[in-house]
């Protein structure tokens, strides 16, 4: 089969979050199974300056405002389609935002162009794919362009609270039919929703976990396209993200001290606490690599901190994100058993996930969530919020699972202070334990968190839309 992967975000060339390495890996899982996947991007200058030789496969005079080409040409194991519109695409700073922190104002504009050249590929280009395979908003209007063409898509909804909104004096520059601006097509709210024209118009429908899936159709979560997703139940699934086992091996990860078991972490908690600036502590380092936002549920962890330092916890943090929570973990970093890091850094972030005892993931919703994966890989234990792909992917420790010798990690809810106070104060418990914590350790290292189950979920889903 051939597959088209349009994204505007892909890793290693650019990445904001959990798309971009769900783009990266996918074409590489789904190529062990005979896959053939191409992947179309925006050619922002780090994926230009970051491609070889190239040829040119597509030819636009006026793309939107502007002259535009796609170029072909390939980065590791992945076969790339770029598309190169400078008037677009060729700008410093964030690929989303402007200078000022707030959206491109023509964002609309620019990822219409991207959604528009994926479906005139997919039509008229020599290289003719047997689906579209759509990630989010920015390729949410690659349905709607191929309504008509007989051609399937599927669209994965990666997060919902993005829906890619814009005016509707807008509808001829992005070249929709305002026939089409209607509450049972692509408009919400008075505004053009490219989400939602994804969710009207696409084949079938996926998102990155089962619980997020049924989570979709509730208010509280559906972001108001529950009723859109509850009117598209039956083609709807859940397919849970994997990881990047080469990536993210502890056996071989060169930013770290490599280790086969969890025996072997110690040499990197000592080396994270020198890093950090963190004491030696009788109870567990816990760690947090993530964007800073209410999301998140970093609110709570500031509540909730006290518990774990009252244990002897101590936790290192890597993240950014809303300046109110920059500002608190800035100053709870006075506590000596507190260490805090603003910003990204990837080799950071691998010592800490190598480092830590446990790894916080509180959020309020998670669509599917990588960094408890990571800390599966690594034995470090994950305590999360029962929630989206964190419901999925870890066994919580309930009197059962201890008994049983399968439990992974901590569920806490609901998504209050209290409920993560709790959970933290059942960690340390099981930190006095040391057999139960070193056979959850094991346990952890030894769950399935790459990319072979969901591959072959997502096969059987194209294999099914074959014409």
């Amino acid at each position: 089969m051939k597959i088209l992967s349009v994204t505007s975000e892909c890793a290693p060339l650019v990445k904001t979050g959990g798309l971009a390495d769900v783009a990266g890996a996918l074409p590489g899982a789904l190529g062990d199974l005979g896959i053939e996947v191409k992947t179309l991007l925006p050619g922002y200058p780090a994926v230009i300056k970051a491609l070889g030789k190239t040829r040119t496969v597509l030819k636009e005079p006026d793309l939107m405002g502007g002259p535009a080409r796609v170029l072909a040409g390939k980065l590791g194991a992945l076969d790339l389609l770029v598309l190169d519109a400078p008037h677009l695409f060729d700008r410093a700073g964030s690929i989303y935002l402007g200078h000022d922190g707030r959206d491109w104002p023509d964002n609309p504009e620019r990822f219409a162009a991207l959604s528009w050249v994926a479906a005139t590929l997919a039509q008229t280009g020599s290289w003719r794919p047997d689906l579209v395979h759509c990630h989010d908003w920015q390729a949410g209007l690659v349905p709607y362009y191929l309504r008509d063409s007989g051609i399937p898509t599927i669209l994965t909804i990666h997060n919902i609270a993005f829906h890619g909104l814009a005016p509707p004096t807008k509808v001829p520059a992005m070249r929709l039919d305002l026939d089409d601006f209607t509450p049972d097509g692509f408009e919400f709210w008075g505004q053009v929703s490219a989400l939602k024209a994804g969710l009207v118009w696409a084949t079938k429908l996926t998102t990155v976990s089962p619980t997020y899936a049924a989570e979709l159709m509730r208010p509280e979560f559906g972001m108001g396209l529950d009723g859109v997703m509850r009117a598209r139940r039956s083609d709807l699934s859940g397919v849970l993200n994997g990881i990047d086992k080469d990536t993210w091996n502890p056996a071989t990860d060169p930013l770290i001290a490599p280790y086969k078991t969890a025996k072997g972490k110690g040499r990197n908690k000592t080396a994270l606490r020198k890093a950090m600036g963190l004491p030696e502590s009788d109870g567990p380092l816990c760690v947090v690599v993530s964007r800073l936002t209410e999301q998140k549920g970093f609110d709570l962890l500031q509540g909730a901190l006290g518990t774990l330092l009252g244990r002897g916890g101590q936790l290192a943090l890597l993240g950014s994100g809303d300046a109110g929570l920059e500002y608190a973990f800035h100053a709870a970093a006075g506590d000596r058993n507190v260490a805090v890091r603003i910003g990204y850094d990837e080799a950071l972030a691998h010592r800490l996930i190598a480092g830590g005892d446990a790894i916080l993931v509180p959020s309020r919703f998670e669509p599917c969530g990588l960094t408890q994966l990571y800390g599966l890989r690594y034995g470090t234990i994950p305590v999360v919020a029962l929630t989206g792909g964190l419901a999925d992917t870890v066994i919580n420790a309930s009197p059962a699972a201890l008994d049983k010798g399968v439990a992974t990690g901590l569920q806490f809810s609901p998504t209050t202070t209290e409920a993560l106070s709790g959970a933290l104060d059942r960690l340390c418990d099981l930190w006095e334990a040391p057999k139960i914590w070193a056979q959850m350790q094991k346990n952890a290292m030894s769950q399935p968190v790459g990319w072979e189950n969901s591959a072959k979920a997502y096969a059987a889903l194209y294999d099914s839309l074959k014409g």
